[in-house]
């Protein structure tokens, strides 16, 4: 399951260089998103592939989120790489390697559960007020997410909304820059396996 997660974290990681969302909306000639969340030390403002050069605030903010959801599959990656390669099973997967070797170990009944629980996890982890992915077919009204990627959908807080307007940005960009970490973390413990020389980084078990 983690293996799948890997790729996934790879499949966009090129849209990862934009910076994030704000509420006013500015028109490509006048957009400076030089001020926005995840411009920051030591690079400050970064695009060098020119993603935002002539994008609107629309666009930007497509690009932070698809920014925000590889990082967030990414830290997710690392963790499972990590711990697979420790050793640690499920009950029933004592067999299965880590790494690259699990994608051919794995049942094919196990990829179709693995299949249907992404599905599931896709479904449910969104906007539900702009559901379906974000096609605003539905009668839930506006939607309470503060930014693109907020999923609390009204319900789940965990004291998000007593903190300030400063320690949100703070929080945001904390989870920013581990998502940008774990993107090149995870690429890297893929190349160094395919390079033979993973365990130089991850002795056995640790």
């Amino acid at each position: 399951m983690m293996k799948l997660a890997v790729f996934a974290a790879l499949a966009g990681s090129a849209a990862a260089f934009a910076p994030a969302p704000v509420a006013q909306t500015k028109t490509a000639l006048s957009a400076d998103f030089s001020k926005e969340l995840g411009a920051q030390m030591p690079l400050g403002f970064i695009d060098p592939l020119g993603l935002v050069a002539d994008a609107d605030q629309d666009e930007f903010d497509r690009l932070r989120w698809v920014e925000l959801k590889h990082g967030r599959v990414s830290m997710l990656a690392v963790v499972g790489y990590l711990v697979t390669y420790a050793g640690v099973r499920f009950p029933g997967a004592e067999d299965i390697p880590s790494g690259f070797a699990a994608l051919d170990a794995v049942p094919g009944m196990v990829w179709a559960q693995m299949i249907a629980t992404w599905t599931m996890m896709e479904a449910a982890n969104q906007d539900q007020y702009a559901a379906p992915w974000g096609m605003n077919k539905n009668g839930l009204g506006e939607s309470p997410a503060e930014f693109k990627g907020d999923f609390r959908n009204g319900a789940l807080d965990f004291g998000w909304d007593k903190l300030s307007a400063e320690s949100k940005m703070r929080k945001r960009a904390i989870e920013l820059n581990n998502g940008r970490a774990a993107q090149m973390g995870i690429l890297g413990l893929m190349v160094h396996e395919k390079l033979g020389n993973v365990d130089n980084l991850l002795p056995p078990h640790f």
